[in-house]
């Protein structure tokens, strides 16, 4: 029977519930957004004892549905000041399954100067105090972890951006080969976990419960079907186990949506430095890995082991976002250096779209040349150190524009944009400013459609709300947005829904399966609008509206009141 374990930091106690029918088809992001709704004063402090810190695996993690072992976590975002939801694949989710959970909720605070690791297995969770390993950043602290407890654990951790609540810190979980390079990486969720005063969450490996099926044979052979059609598809099963999302650096560049120089142009003529077949090229040549998994069960295999010149690890989960940013955005064409810097972020614990965002806003400010990569190595190293500056660019791209007096800040309710001009994609950009999360391209990223003109603004908002929903259910159901990817297809959607109705039971249809997404979105604008958030606040940065992208020829001109129409789904039940 499924449990949601509540974990008091201020009482070092916890309290084991089962999950009842109000509960049962709440998983992942929605999970967050019901208790978050239910439980929290939306306009309490985000690094206060009244926010609460939620960990949960999605509704078929205990199912050997592909792609099914992310992890969500949330709370309010320190850094959006929004609800929160951000998700990573990695081991966690499965071990969670494992012991039968439903979810982890940390509530209150310790003592200001206690720390502590917690320890869960089937016994119950272990109070550690964390003294030994603070001032430790993620590679080390597994490391260190690993050496005690055995190398099969699983764990979530927050480096020194944690520990100092920089509003830019996240959450990195454990991959396979035990390397923190999995994020749960937006909206600043590692500060809220520091806030906590917990320093790591460790899962050791367990005996794996008895999964539950409403019917067995019915979901069996809707997941082989659904599996089929996902290879099938020519992006999740032929371009992202061959290059990983870093193919998208080329398509990008070519569409003219490339962010350049702080999102002043379209295209980089440097692009192909920096793409994913240059990157299958190295590491050809240095013994890393494309096609390499991120979590059991993975069917897409979109990551990869990024070695060094001297053939040893790097990184892994080194994404098309992190590439664009560092890369066009930033000027930088040394893949080397962009790899080192994600390498830095993974360690220290911040997301790397907002640093490489903040980093652009430095460049433009003169504060070091675009192009510069080891300017940019040098202020990452001043975000390690602590530095007046480094605290500053600690705290993302808003506060570093702000520090600076900048005009063109990339973010949207704080949160800066991913590697795609929305002036270009815009139905992207009605995500961005109107998802709950901030500016996010997982609530909703177009790139993949190819039935409107990205440029044109006619039906992007009905196409953002749809892609809104489905990438909603998705992260509710545990799986990865790129398992979704077949889904336009009639087939494949319904076997999906079939393998709901294996599952759970019931009568299914897609109205059912789609309304897991809408009531997660009804809640989250429900939050949000409670700690004061309006209309007013889904928008995109004034410059995207007054500067033409001449790369598309086209600024973002979807207006106000159209934009409000995005999510327009009536009351919540």
């Amino acid at each position: 029977m499924k449990q949601l374990l509540r974990i008091n930091m201020k009482t070092q106690t916890i309290v084991n519930e089962i999950v009842g029918q109000e509960f049962a088809h709440f998983g992942g992001r929605s999970l967050i957004a019901k208790i978050l709704n239910q439980e929290m004063d939306a306009k309490a402090d985000p690094l206060g004892p009244e926010n609460k810190l939620i960990v949960c695996p999605g509704l078929f993690v205990d199912t050997v549905a592909p792609c099914s072992g992310r992890i969500s976590v949330g709370g309010k975002s320190p850094l959006t000041k929004t609800i929160k939801e951000s998700n990573a694949g990695g081991t966690m989710a499965k071990r969670m399954a494992a012991l039968d959970l439903h979810g982890l909720v940390l509530e209150d605070q310790p003592q200001q100067d206690e720390w502590f690791v917690l320890v869960v297995d089937a016994s119950g969770v272990e109070f550690l105090s964390a003294q030994p390993y603070l001032g430790m950043n993620n590679y080390q602290l597994g490391e260190e972890l690993r050496k005690e407890m055995g190398s099969e654990i699983s764990i979530a951790s927050v480096g020194l951006a944690g520990e100092r609540r920089y509003l830019n810190a996240s959450i990195q979980f454990t991959d396979l080969d035990g390397h923190p390079s999995r994020s749960a990486a937006r909206g600043g969720l590692g500060a809220l976990m520091g806030s906590k005063g917990v320093k790591a969450i460790v899962f050791k490996d367990v005996k794996k419960a008895a999964w539950e099926y409403a019917d067995k044979d019915r979901f069996a052979a809707a997941n082989k079907a659904f599996g089929k059609a996902l290879l099938a598809h020519p992006f999740s099963g032929q371009g992202l186990p061959a290059l990983g999302t870093a193919l998208l650096v080329n398509v990008t560049n070519e569409m003219g949506i490339l962010p350049t120089h702080n999102f002043s142009k379209g295209r980089w003529e440097h692009a192909e430095e920096t793409s994913g077949e240059r990157i299958a090229e190295l590491q050809a040549e240095r013994g890393g890995k494309m096609s390499h998994i991120c979590e059991r069960g993975c069917l897409v295999r979109c990551s990869q082991v990024y070695n060094d010149k001297n053939g040893k690890y790097l990184t892994s989960g080194f994404e098309y976002e992190t590439i664009g940013l560092f890369g066009a955005n930033c000027g930088i064409r040394d893949i080397d250096a962009i790899a080192q810097l994600d390498r830095l972020c993974d360690d220290l614990g911040v997301d790397t779209m907002d640093t490489a965002c903040a980093l652009s806003l430095c460049m433009e400010a003169g504060l070091i040349e675009f192009g510069d990569a080891e300017g940019a190595l040098r202020l990452g190293q001043e975000i390690l150190d602590g530095t007046e500056l480094g605290r500053v660019l600690g705290n993302g791209t808003e506060a570093t524009g702000q520090h600076l007096g900048s005009t063109r800040i990339p973010t949207v309710k704080g949160q800066a944009m991913a590697a795609y001009d929305p002036r270009g994609l815009k139905g992207l950009g009605v995500t961005y400013a109107t998802s709950p999360m901030g500016a996010d391209h997982t609530a909703g990223n177009s790139i993949g459609d190819h039935s409107l003109d990205g440029t044109c603004k006619d039906g992007q908002v009905d196409l953002s709300r749809n892609l809104q929903v489905i990438m909603t259910v998705f992260d509710t159901l545990g799986m990865c947005i790129f398992s979704g990817m077949c889904c336009e297809e009639p087939e494949a959607l319904g076997h999906l829904i079939d393998m709901a109705a294996g599952k759970f039971g019931g009568d299914w249809d897609v109205d059912r399966l789609m309304g897991l997404g809408v009531q997660s979105l009804i809640l989250e604008k429900q939050f949000n609008k409670a700690a004061g958030f309006t209309e007013k606040d889904d928008r995109l940065p004034e410059f995207m509206y007054t500067e033409v992208l001449e790369s598309v020829d086209a600024s973002f001109d979807i207006s106000d009141e159209e934009l409000a129409k995005t999510l327009s789904f009536g009351a919540p039940e």
